[in-house]
């Protein structure tokens, strides 16, 4: 069956893997062979995708079951066991993150919503301190829930403090929810086709990207409570233009209907949409090197600093 989500858990050094079997698997490196430990889920629909908690003690599996398994390892009996969040889930989760207390579970839905619930598990963990989010964390529990985008939630990611968490719809939109403003949420409807990844990079700076093809950096005004479109991070080469050959108008009257002899070579370092973006160094509070990989395969390490080098009105908060 196909694999649907992957995460590694870098401390542990363990994977993790989830697919259309509607199993998920634990894989520990013994030796030089990886070894599965065959997770079940008790779902009725394919998992989506899976995330590691911070403190690697659990993970998230996000499904079309409408529902989340949070799956613990149950040292009594050795295995893992899962439980099941559902509470006002509409459809397909597409997208987890995790808060850094390792209890808020973030997660964005083919229902057009975002929501944060508690994932807190007293079998492998201590009771958690409050949050801007609330104090009354059992698990299971709705914290937060924001309907903004009328697009499926494609991407979802808490900012290094855990008071924000930002997400990217199908309908172009990026939004941010403060916790320490009553949880407003502010909405940017941008002009770009629909974003598959966001993430932070400082507590007031996203890079988001998708089907355009390149990372777009996003600030946030804490004082407005307002995002703002910072710029383009992708700096294209300059091409040498030239006629097509009689050949290569033959290939494209073929393949795509067309004798136009304009390039349509698209001048970004990705030829296809970016599906995920993961910082590298720096961590979310102050990131300097990120790394984005897309549907055409390749995979762009990105440096911050030769960034703001490169591009003069580029400002980075």
């Amino acid at each position: 069956m196909g694999i649907s989500g992957i995460d590694w858990a870098p401390e542990s050094n363990r994977l993790v893997t989830c697919g259309t079997d509607r199993n998920a698997y634990v894989w520990t490196l013994k030796g030089n062979v990886w070894k599965p430990t065959l997770v079940i889920l008790r779902i009725n629909r394919a998992a989506r995708c899976v995330k590691w908690s911070p403190k690697e003690n659990k993970f998230a599996v996000g499904s079309g079951s409408r529902l989340i398994s949070i799956c613990y390892f149950e040292q009594e009996n050795d295995w893992w066991v899962c439980k099941h969040i559902k509470k006002s889930i509409r459809s397909t989760v597409l997208s987890l993150d995790w808060h850094p207390n390792n209890v808020l579970l973030a997660a964005g839905a083919c229902d057009f919503k975002c929501r944060i619930f508690s994932a807190y598990i007293k079998e492998v963990e201590e009771r958690p301190a409050p949050t801007p989010w609330g104090s009354k964390m059992p698990f299971g529990e709705l914290m937060f829930e924001s309907s903004s985008s009328c697009g499926w939630v494609h991407s979802i990611c808490f900012s290094a403090s855990g008071n924000r968490v930002a997400w990217v719809s199908h309908d172009s939109t990026l939004c941010l929810a403060d916790a320490n403003k009553k949880m407003a949420v502010a909405a940017l409807y941008t002009e770009m086709l629909p974003l598959l990844a966001v993430t932070f990079i400082t507590e007031n700076s996203l890079v988001a990207a998708g089907h355009d093809c390149y990372p777009m950096l996003y600030t946030y005004d804490e004082g407005q409570g307002a995002l703002s479109f910072g710029g383009k991070l992708d700096v294209p080469k300059q091409s040498s233009q030239r006629g097509l050959s009689a050949r290569e108008r033959f290939q494209n009257l073929d393949k795509k209907a067309s004798s136009d002899t304009n390039n349509v070579t698209l001048d970004t370092l990705h030829k296809n949409s970016i599906s995920q973006i993961s910082v590298l160094a720096g961590g979310k509070a102050k990131c300097s090197q990120f790394c984005t990989t897309g549907m055409d395969g390749g995979m762009g390490l990105w440096d911050l600093k030769s960034l703001e080098s490169a591009l003069k009105d580029l400002k980075i908060k």
